[in-house]
This record gives structure tokens, C-alpha cells and sequence, in this order.
């Protein structure tokens, strides 16, 4: 068993390099508070890895149903503002206020969203943008309940420890990227919902055509993405001990599309790389605050004109290649396929 188990860990993992680096990246970001313990650089880190979350789960609805989900904020905010509530007013512990955040994010969203899955286009993304604004209204509303302006302070915290909170943050962001990433896996033996993703995206009408129930896999999509987008949301509210109005701003929407759309959207990881070079980087600039923003763009706009795919993208297609006759992934400097022994070149 454990002789099977590495040859596929050597075969799927080991062989190809964008998978290699994934795994370098992973444990060296586990060794980090070995090296500094820091409160401000782990607080940086522990917000990028809510950020990664947030941000993947927007590729995972967006990037590989192709529904462009201009109000992803939405879900953030319902579940900090769940978590907040029943913490303040009921004395729930973190580990049962997020996941309940989330599970709620995820009904709020389905209940406003389904009669919009059926739109395709600009037409949706219009509809999305609309749910967060809605919810601010309705939170500015009831002040006495909410907040108001100053939203709901005093939560309990993670743990009162910064490192075990880095680890919390970092072993969640972890198992959600994973689970997204094998649920979006075209190739997976285990969940076939990667290859009906991305012929949902691919051509909607001609997946319709084939007996493939688009409107039910759309929506899988966005319980599944608006449920981890829930985590990040009940996260950052329980690190930051308060639920507020910027959990539901529409910067925030916009950021998670920035971030996935320079590491390279439909991919997961091109989100992971995006929020773990641009928030870093923007916390960098801080020094510099009247060129912060200015600096910040150009640098987007670079590597989008020079790398329109993507960064995390850009690279993978220069260390791998595909097999032309089976499509599996190789070494970039291979000249036979490692599994058929087809020429690469």
C-alpha cells in the first residue's frame, strides 16, 4: 500500500515541476513561524491566506463556470456578519460560528442568486453586483442589531496566540484550496465535476446539448465557492474581532478578481499566487503612500500586457508540456512523454 501510495506521490506530485514547487511553497510557508514570530508579518500572512481562500473561491465560481460574480463580497459578509452575531449575542465559540457563517453565506447567496443562473453574460455579473449593496442597506437599517456604521466589535478570538492562529488560518486555507482544486480537476479518476465545469464554460449551450443539467452545476458552483468565500469571511471576522461594513465592500469583490486574474485565472493556484504576491506587496508600499496605488497598478498592467495568461500560468507553460497524444503533463525539458513515450517536440 504505502510502496503504491509513493509511486503515485512520485508519478503525480515528484514528475512535474508546477506540482514540485506547489509542495516546496506549502511547507516552507508551514516552517515560517520556525524563523519569525513576528506579530506584524504573521498578521500579514494571516490575512493573505484569508485572502487566498476568498480569492479562490471566486475562480472556482467565475474562472470555471465562466459566471463573472461582481458581488463575491456578498458571501464574505453574510458569514462575518453570522459569525459576529451569534458570538456576540450567543456565546457560540469560532469553530462553530464560522462553519455555521458559512453554511448561512451559502443559503443567502442560492435564495438571491437562483433566479439569476439563469442569465448568462453581463446580465449576471449586474445581478451580483447588486446583493452586497442590498444587504449594506439592510444592516445600515437596523443599527441596534447590526452595528450600524461601526458594525459588531468584541468577538472572541481565534486563540490567543498569533503563531496558532497563523497555523489555524494556514491548515484551513490549505484544505480549501485542495478541495477546490480536485473539485476543478478535469482529470480526476474521483470527481468528475472539473471536466462538466470546463465544458460549462467552454460552450453552455452545446453542454445543455449533451444532457449535462448546467443550471445544477452552476449552482453546485456557486454553493461551493460561496461556502469557502463563507470561511474566509468567518476568519477574518473572529482574527479582526469585528464584523463591519468593509466585509461587504465592493472593492473587496473587485481585489479577489485582480488577484485571480494576475496569477492566472481557471487554474486555483494562479489565486493562491496572486493574493500571495499583490497583498504582500501592497502592504510593502505602505511606505510610500502617495505613490502606493500608482506603483501598485502599473505593475498589474505589466504583467497583464506581457503575461496576459497570467503569472502562475506564464510559468507552468514555460517548466511544463503537455503530451500531445495522452495530455499529461511532463518536465519541460523532457523529449519523450513519461507515460506513453510519445515525442514532446
Amino acid at each position: 500500500m504505502f510502496t503504491r501510495l509513493f509511486r503515485d506521490f512520485q508519478g503525480d506530485v515528484l514528475s512535474i515541476p508546477g506540482r514540485l514547487i506547489a509542495l516546496i511553497f506549502f511547507i516552507l510557508i508551514l516552517l515560517i513561524p520556525l524563523f519569525t514570530k513576528d506579530p506584524y508579518i504573521l498578521r500579514i500572512l494571516i490575512f493573505t491566506n484569508i485572502f487566498v481562500i476568498f480569492a479562490v473561491s471566486w475562480d472556482f465560481i467565475s474562472g470555471y463556470t465562466g459566471q463573472v460574480n461582481f458581488g463575491h463580497a456578498f458571501f464574505f459578509g453574510v458569514a462575518a456578519y453570522t459569525a459576529a452575531l451569534l458570538n456576540k449575542h450567543l456565546g457560540f465559540q469560532p469553530w462553530l460560528t464560522i462553519p455555521i457563517g458559512a453554511i448561512l453565506a451559502v443559503f443567502a447567496g442560492v435564495v438571491m442568486c437562483l433566479p439569476a443562473l439563469r442569465l448568462r453574460g453581463p446580465y449576471l455579473s449586474l445581478v451580483t453586483l447588486a446583493f452586497p449593496l442590498i444587504l449594506l442597506g439592510i444592516i445600515k437599517a437596523f443599527p441596534e442589531f447590526t452595528g450600524g456604521e461601526h458594525g459588531i466589535t468584541g468577538l472572541s478570538r481565534l486563540s490567543e496566540s498569533r503563531t496558532t492562529d497563523y497555523y489555524i488560518v494556514l491548515l484551513v486555507m490549505i484544505a480549501s484550496v485542495f478541495i477546490m482544486w480536485k473539485l476543478t480537476d478535469a482529470r480526476s479518476g474521483l470527481v468528475r465535476t472539473g471536466i462538466i465545469l470546463h465544458a460549462i464554460r467552454e460552450d453552455e449551450i452545446a453542454a445543455r446539448a449533451t444532457g449535462i443539467n448546467t443550471i445544477r452545476y452552476k449552482l453546485l458552483a456557486f454553493i461551493i465557492g460561496g461556502f469557502f468565500a463563507g470561511i474566509a469571511g468567518g476568519l477574518f471576522a473572529h482574527f479582526m474581532r469585528i464584523a463591519g461594513p468593509s466585509t461587504l465592500d465592493m472593492l473587496l469583490s473587485f481585489q479577489a478578481i485582480i488577484w485571480t486574474v494576475f496569477g492566472g485565472i481557471v487554474s486555483i493556484y494562479g489565486a493562491v499566487v496572486g493574493v500571495y504576491v499583490l497583498y504582500p506587496l501592497m502592504e510593502a508600499l505602505r511606505v510610500i503612500p502617495e505613490l502606493r496605488f500608482l506603483i501598485f497598478a502599473a505593475i498589474v498592467i505589466l504583467i497583464l500586457l506581457f503575461m496576459p495568461e497570467g503569472v502562475a500560468v506564464w510559468i507552468r507553460d514555460k517548466i511544463e508540456r503537455s503530451c500531445p497524444r495522452c495530455k499529461l503533463s511532463n518536465a519541460a525539458w523532457r523529449r519523450e512523454c513519461r507515460a506513453c513515450g510519445a515525442e514532446l517536440y
